[in-house]
Order: C-alpha cells, then sequence, then structure tokens
C-alpha cells in the first residue's frame, strides 16, 4: 500500500475472538450458550460496552450457539466455522492450530500484478478449495501473480455466488471451510501467487441474517438496493465498524490473505465524517486504509484494498492522509475496479450499445478511456441521467486501476451468462485480450477465459425458502423482460442445471483450438512480464482509425524501457485487404515484431483482417 504520513494502529473496542466466545449484545437482558451436543444451557457473563462471555473456554470443535433473554438460538456472528449452514450452530476454531508452510512468502504487490478472478464453485467439478489446489499449476504456467477468490464467507445454501453472505467471519462450508482455506493460501503461495479474497461490506445476504438481532448493526437512516444499510455512522456504529474491520484484518493475519476486494463501496453509506455528524470520524474505509497500511508495516509483506466503485472519484485511491480530489473523502485504497475501460472495449469489439454501454459506443471512447481511465469524468452519462464522474488527477499511476474484458458481472449478469468467446470470432477475441494484458493498468482475467471457454457463467442461488427462492426467480425474469427476453430463455437461478452450466470444463484447454488461445494468453503475459509493464506506470496513447486499434506505451524517461506498440486489425475477416501501417504509425521500420495473432511476420508492413501484432521501438 501506498506509504502514509500518519498511520495509526488499529485499536480495536472489541473483545478479541476466543474460546470464551464473546459476543456483542448491548440489547439484551441475558445471554446463554447452547451446548447442542450435550443440550447444555450455560449462563454467560456480562462485561462492559454490552459485552458478554462464557464462564469456561469451549475447546476447539465445539458446536455452541447464543440464547438472548431465553430465544431461539442464533449462530456467533463472529465465528469462522459455520458447519450446519447459516441457520446452524457454530463452531470453535482456533486459527492458531492452522499448519502453514509459506514461512518464504514475502507477498505480492498488487499494482500492475495479473490478476485471476475465479468462483470456488465452479472453478472445479467438485467445487471446492481443496480441489482449485489441484489447478494452480495451470494458473502459474499461465503468469498469474494474483487469485481473486470470489467471496467465500458463509452463505444460504451451497450454491451461488457468495454476494448474499451473511457470516462474515466464516468461510463457507461447501468450499471446505476455513481449513481449506488456509490450505488453498498456503498452496497458492507456494506456488508464487498471492490471494486476494472479495469481501462484502456494503449488505448482509436476506436468508440467516441475524446481526440485528444482537445489535444496532443496520439503519434506516441509509438505504442500500437490497434494503437497510449496515449502521456505520449511526448511534452504536463504534463495534459495528469494529466488527467489519476486525474482520478484514483476520482475513490477512489468521488466513495470510494478501489483498481484498471490496465489494460496491458507493453502497457503504458513512457520513459520520460530516461536520453535522453527532460524532465525527474518518470513512470506515479510510480508517480500514490506515489500519490495513499499518498491519502491512508490521507484517513485512505488502496488503492491498481493491474497491469496486462506479463514482468514476480517484478520491478511493487518494491516500487518507491527502485532500480528496472531487466529492469521495481519501480513502487510500490501493486500487480501484474500472468498469469504463471494459464498456468501451466490450462495445468497440461486439458493436452492443444496449443500455449502459450506449455512451461507450460513440466514437473515440476507447481512446479516451485508455488515456484518461474514465469516460465519465464530469461529463453527461446518459444511462444515469445527469453529468458523472470527475477526471483524474495528473500524476495518478495507470496502475491504480484494474481493468478486464470479462469479470463475473459482466458475464453473469447477462441474461443467459453468455461469455464474449460465445459470440466473437478467436481473432476479436485475441484482439481484446492483447488491449487488456499489454496495457497499463492492472490487467484482470476471469476464470477459463484464457482458453476461450464457451461455457457460460450464469446467476444462481440455492434458498430455502419458498418465498424467497420464488421471489428471487421472478425477479431474474422481470429484470430481463425489458430487454425482450422471453422468461423461458433467461436461466432459474435456483435450478441446479444453472450451477452445473457454469462450471468450467477442463478437457478444453487440450483441444486444439483451446489450446492456440492458451498459448497466446501466456505468450502475452510473458511479454509484459519481460518488458516490465507492471512496474511502468507510463501512461498510452489509443489511435482508434475504425479498422484498426493502436495502442501505444511509451517507454519511461529515463529508463532503458522499448516503446511498446499492440496493433489490432478490427476488419471483417476473410477480407483480402490490409492496413499499412507506415501510414498509421511513425517511424514503423523501427519497429521490432515481438507476436502476431497470425502467426507471422507481417508482410511488407501490411496488417491483415484479423490480425494482432504486438511489436516494440527499438531504442
Amino acid at each position: 500500500m501506498s506509504p502514509r504520513e500518519k498511520a495509526s494502529a488499529w485499536r480495536s473496542p472489541a473483545l478479541p475472538v476466543g474460546p470464551d466466545v464473546p459476543v456483542w449484545a448491548p440489547q439484551a437482558a441475558r445471554v446463554s450458550l447452547h451446548l447442542p451436543v450435550t443440550d447444555e444451557v450455560v449462563p454467560m457473563r456480562p462485561r462492559e460496552g454490552g459485552w458478554w462471555v462464557s464462564p469456561r473456554s469451549l475447546p476447539t470443535g465445539t458446536d455452541y450457539a447464543y440464547r438472548l433473554d431465553d430465544g431461539d438460538d442464533l449462530p456467533d456472528p463472529r465465528t469462522a466455522w459455520q458447519p450446519h449452514g447459516v441457520h446452524g450452530p457454530s463452531r470453535v476454531f482456533d486459527a492458531s492450530q492452522l499448519r502453514w508452510t509459506d514461512n518464504h512468502w514475502r507477498g505480492r504487490d498488487l499494482l500492475g500484478a495479473v490478476i485471476y478472478e475465479l468462483h470456488a464453485g465452479t472453478f472445479t467439478p467438485e467445487g471446492t478449495l481443496d480441489s482449485a489446489v489441484q489447478r494452480l499449476d495451470h494458473l502459474a504456467a499461465l503468469g498469474v501473480d494474483i487469485i481473486e477468490l470470489m467471496p467465500v464467507a458463509g452463505f444460504p445454501g451451497r450454491a451461488g455466488w457468495g454476494y448474499d453472505g451473511v457470516d462474515l467471519w466464516a468461510v463457507h462450508e461447501a468450499y471446505g471451510g476455513p481449513e481449506s482455506l488456509a490450505r488453498f493460501v498456503d498452496a497458492a503461495h507456494n506456488a508464487g501467487i498471492g490471494v486476494c479474497l472479495d469481501v462484502v461490506y456494503n449488505h448482509l445476504g436476506p436468508s440467516g441474517n441475524y446481526l440485528g438481532r444482537f445489535g444496532p448493526y443496520f439503519t434506516e437512516v441509509h438505504e442500500t438496493p437490497w434494503g437497510s444499510a449496515i449502521n456505520y455512522d449511526q448511534p452504536g456504529c463504534e463495534q459495528v465498524r469494529a466488527f467489519i474491520i476486525d474482520s478484514a484484518l483476520r482475513w490477512l493475519t489468521d488466513f495470510h490473505i494478501d489483498a481484498l476486494r471490496l465489494d460496491a463501496i458507493h453502497e457503504i453509506r458513512d457520513d459520520a465524517d460530516r461536520a453535522t455528524a453527532v460524532d465525527p470520524h474518518p470513512h470506515l474505509l479510510a480508517e480500514l486504509s490506515d489500519a490495513v497500511g499499518e498491519l502491512s508495516e508490521r507484517l513485512g509483506r505488502p496488503l492491498s484494498l481493491v474497491a469496486e466503485s462506479d463514482l468514476n472519484d480517484a478520491g478511493v485511491i487518494t491516500p487518507t492522509h491527502a485532500e480528496p480530489p472531487f466529492r469521495m473523502p481519501s480513502l487510500g485504497m490501493t486500487a480501484q475496479w474500472t468498469d469504463d475501460v471494459h464498456h468501451a472495449l466490450h462495445a468497440r469489439i461486439t458493436g452492443e450499445s444496449q443500455g449502459y454501454y450506449a455512451d461507450f459506443a460513440a466514437p473515440q471512447a476507447l481512446s479516451r478511456v485508455y488515456e484518461h481511465a474514465f469516460l465519465h469524468d464530469g461529463s453527461w452519462s446518459s444511462f444515469r441521467g445527469r453529468n458523472w464522474g470527475a477526471p483524474v488527477p495528473a500524476g495518478t499511476d495507470p496502475r491504480r486501476f484494474v481493468v478486464f474484458d470479462s469479470d463475473h458481472d459482466q458475464v453473469g449478469n447477462r441474461a443467459t451468462g453468455d461469455r464474449p468467446a460465445a459470440s466473437l470470432s478467436d481473432d476479436l477475441l485475441a484482439a481484446e485480450a492483447a488491449l487488456i494484458l499489454l496495457s497499463p493498468f492492472t490487467p484482470m482475467l476471469f476464470m477459463g477465459e484464457e482458453w476461450g471457454t464457451r461455457r457460460p457463467f450464469q446467476f444462481f442461488t440455492d434458498h430455502s425458502e419458498t418465498e424467497l427462492a420464488q421471489a428471487v426467480t421472478q425477479g431474474r425474469r422481470d429484470e430481463f423482460a425489458s430487454f425482450g427476453w422471453d422468461a423461458d430463455e433467461v436461466p432459474d437461478p435456483q435450478d441446479s442445471s444453472t450451477v452445473t452450466a457454469s462450471v468450467l470444463d477442463w478437457s478444453e484447454p487440450l483441444q486444439p483450438i483451446h489450446a492456440r488461445m492458451l498459448s497466446w494468453y501466456q505468450d502475452l503475459i510473458a511479454l509484459r512480464r519481460r518488458l516490465g509493464l507492471g512496474e511502468r506506470g507510463q501512461w498510452p496513447s489509443l489511435q482508434d482509425t475504425g479498422d484498426v486499434v493502436i495502442l501505444t506505451i511509451p517507454a519511461g524517461t529515463g529508463r532503458a524501457d522499448v516503446e511498446l506498440v499492440v496493433v489490432a486489425s478490427l476488419m471483417p475477416a476473410g477480407g483480402s485487404g490490409g492496413t499499412d501501417l507506415k501510414a498509421l504509425v511513425p517511424d514503423a521500420d523501427e519497429l521490432d515484431l515481438a507476436l502476431s495473432w497470425l502467426g507471422s511476420s507481417l508482410e511488407g508492413s501490411v496488417l491483415r483482417a484479423g490480425d494482432t501484432a504486438v511489436l516494440t521501438r527499438r531504442p
């Protein structure tokens, strides 16, 4: 993370997790432990600040639940182990007993790294973290630096994306529970790969959400698209904020995680830093950033925070001690996802212009996002019906923006979960890959993309409550009906076949057509590493002629870097014509061919239809 002038140590007001299973329940008159194996009920002892502790330590592996004022059994909000699902009792877990072999690991800087997003439940047929370990050799050979796991916090049922999690400290049991996560991280580190964990701190799912029974975890003052907001700025918020920050730090310490991706931070409602606040304090994410920065210094390895934000505001990545450049407070995140790059590239390659793609289909939109990160930087957004965003301040490192041509949202939130490979030729897929992986940003791949899989990634859930299950299914159908989709064409999220259809087929990379694409991705990543693109921090220029896209990354000032030129022909395949490269690129004779999708050198500096060529300029 970026050095901070004032990185103060986090001092949690919460009692530490331990065998006396403390719980914060400030509104309860009595709290008891129920031990279901023996059916024993043990009164807990009150402590200052609304905390309760067990009168005796519970051995590791003991199942337990809380009863507030003699009510129903409730799971522990801070348990790491929830073996009976989100509605069942918790189990005592001792992280100090985990066995680690990664003492050599010194961490992985996220900036400029090649990130690989995967969903543990569909990455392999078994759908577990232990089975994912068996595919780490594939990711290492590909050249992946950091694996980004979609949320593993406990969520209802067996199958789901994880963004409706309710046990924010636990590891989903269907994936293997907490020990399996530790084994996965340990194996990844031994393979030279860091691990980023996707966490959701903007809302909880509707099923198994018991936090409101314990205390003021939610507030009606703010709303999110998913209902009541988590209470980060209203009375009682101190312990709620600690619940989240302590959870984040626990992933980084107990489970050796290297980075956290924070979902939809624009829906984290925290206004307590305003002058009108009763108890002003830093924004939750700024406080988290400082806590993680201090932890990174103490552990002696880089720790990163990546934000998903659609606000187009560089305050997200501005150091917490610096003045914010626009409306967003300075949050100190390491990097942020940049959907604008995806949208412009997708619209350019596919020709889609519906919905939020409309503005990105405009001429030169692709050039704009590559040279400035945001298309909407104070300009009119037709999708939102207002001016949106602000310019990225001069001097900002482009590696602070995570870019991709596929991710779980942009695939899974399509009606049928279809990937770009389902409709694009291999030539166009190759062009997309080159424009992402050889960009000056921090590139991210979505699982299976590297061999051009055409298997979809669909939206799926596993709710046991009939009314909720029906609501999810109907909501999905209604969402896409306005786009002209017939209800029968939209996969039912509750149908097990929707999950099955989304599982990767690991026989595909062995097939010649997929093996060729995989080799292309490997070559691109190897070239990225050889040229040191992950360390440069140089903004590019991009020229879009209509037939050809030319991405140029200059050599660093005072460095031995070479200039990189990526030329992608978007001319219709099958034509006999070509494009004179010399007419488009100054001093083209000084360019050396590094890679070509068509596998041969340029014919007299003429770029043929369907080709993507990667060239370097001799110093």
